[in-house]
């Protein structure tokens, strides 16, 4: 699928997982990554806590980092995630 089918399907999915205000600690990190594995595709809310003391650009950019996933969106305070072997280029 491409990024533009993924972002649909993701429209209709709910958030598997929420992000507070202790951030992106590894016990994060590691669901992310085991989620990503099972669904291949996720979405992530941030809490505003969190939006208070990183910008959520940046949030998304080391979750893509530190996952080795790909973003698919980020809209507010939520982030989709897709597993690289989802999506097609």
């Amino acid at each position: 699928m491409n990024k533009k089918e993924l972002r649909s399907k993701a429209k209709t999915m709910t958030a598997t997982m929420n992000i507070g205000k202790e951030g992106l600690t590894e016990t994060v990190i590691e669901e992310i990554k085991k989620q990503l594995r099972q669904k291949k595709l996720i979405k992530i809310k941030m809490l505003q806590s969190l939006a208070q003391d990183k910008n959520k650009d940046d949030v998304a950019a080391e979750l893509v980092e530190k996952t080795d996933a790909v973003l698919i969106d980020r809209i507010g305070f939520v982030i989709v995630l897709a597993i690289k072997s989802a999506v097609n280029p």
